[in-house]
């Protein structure tokens, strides 16, 4: 069958990258004669994808007849559908010989009302397409009625958590939902070169974002004051690891003050931002502790076997915990806190425990990489 992915920002975005790199790998463990098409918002970024045609998700202009009837819905209906149809039907266009559409977007329907990808979503279903939310964690405060009803377009929702998808079972969401492990979780890693002197031993790899920083205007004061702890009580050096650099949203650009301050310690380095999400993965494998904002970041640690604390406490970030361990362990809810204790006191656990981590995570990567695996054999039944 032909794959049509859609509400993919782009590579720069490690998280989305390794979405479509992971769904690749389970679709084609079902389905041997895969063919891929990459419906995305930054096509630039994304030529480093093999067996995949990558189309830019352009939008169109209305002609003029169109813009008067565009102005009549608005005025007497309230309503920008017309408009958002003609608008998106160039990608709608580029799935003409799909046979299933992926909205693999992960979040996308944890930010604001979603209304043009509900738009698009019912323009590849009245195409005649199935399509599937792919991958998909929602929160309850995000889940509007609006949102709820979107829902329902689609063929089936795979759920990537369990904290989704009980909300999306009780809320009678779609007829079709599934539980299956981020597909993230199916990614391959490159093997990288270690940093001199930092080795899987003595490496803790740190991952902070803008985001968070959003959320905590503390941010800075209290990574630094927990790095002065790491570099006064333990013999660990610090990679700093970016895994989004966007533009606007840059994790790079967003730590280097934070390398800056401590680079006379000769114990802290960071990565370049020009790598891809393999090779970001090589790297968090080769660390000994690995804290994470991005939740693709946290995923490529626990994925890895490195015993990780995931900042923040969005849904997908509490439900992947939950889904690894049962419970929602090491997830840290850093817009709360306004020192640098809680975190000291988390990673003091997760030294602690490390090889009871280790153990955990041996036993349970597997059986997520098994459940990620077996999305891609329920797609062959939608």
């Amino acid at each position: 069958m032909k794959y049509f992915m859609f509400n993919h920002v782009g590579s720069e975005n490690h998280g989305c990258e390794a979405l479509v790199r992971g769904s690749m790998n389970i679709i084609c463990n079902s389905d041997e004669n895969a063919d891929f098409v990459l419906s995305s918002y930054n096509p630039e970024s994304d030529t480093g994808f093999k067996g995949v045609t990558v189309k830019s998700a352009k939008t169109r202009n209305l002609n003029s007849f169109e813009k008067i009837i565009a102005a009549m819905d608005l005025k007497i209906n309230h309503s920008e559908v017309y408009s958002l149809e003609k608008m998106y039907s160039p990608i709608v266009a580029d799935a003409a010989d799909c046979d299933i559409c992926l909205s693999i977007g992960g979040d996308t329907y944890c930010y604001g009302d979603n209304h043009g990808i509900q738009v698009l979503t019912r323009e590849l279903k009245k195409s005649g397409k199935k399509v599937v939310l792919w991958g998909a964690s929602i929160g309850e405060k995000d889940l509007t009625e609006q949102k709820l009803e979107s829902l329902k377009d689609f063929d089936a929702v795979f759920a990537r958590e369990p904290i989704t998808y009980s909300l999306l079972k009780l809320k009678n969401a779609n007829d079709n939902i599934h539980l299956f492990s981020d597909p993230a979780f199916c990614m391959e890693r490159e093997s990288v070169e270690p940093i001199d002197g930092f080795t899987r031993g003595n490496t803790l790899g740190l991952n902070i974002s803008p985001l968070i920083a959003a959320g905590n205007k503390k941010t800075y004061e209290i990574i630094e004051d927990f790095l002065s702890y790491v570099f006064a009580n333990t013999t660990l050096k610090v990679l700093l690891i970016p895994h989004v650099v966007e533009k606007n949203n840059n994790d790079y650009n967003f730590m280097k003050p934070i390398y800056e301050k401590f680079s006379g310690t000769e114990r802290i380095a960071v990565l370049p931002p020009n790598l891809n999400v393999m090779q970001y993965k090589g790297y968090i494998a080769n660390t000994r502790f690995f804290i994470g904002a991005r939740t693709h970041a946290t995923i490529a640690a626990y994925s890895s076997g490195v015993p990780t604390i995931a900042l923040g406490y969005s849904v997908k970030a509490r439900g992947i915990a939950k889904d690894i361990f049962g419970e929602e362990k090491y997830v840290l809810n850093f817009s709360d806190i306004e020192s640098s204790e809680p975190l000291r006191d988390e990673f003091l656990k997760l030294v602690e425990n490390e090889n009871d981590i280790r153990r955990e995570l041996m036993t349970s990567i597997p059986l997520r990489m098994r459940s990620a695996m077996e999305a891609g054999e329920m797609l062959q039944k939608i």
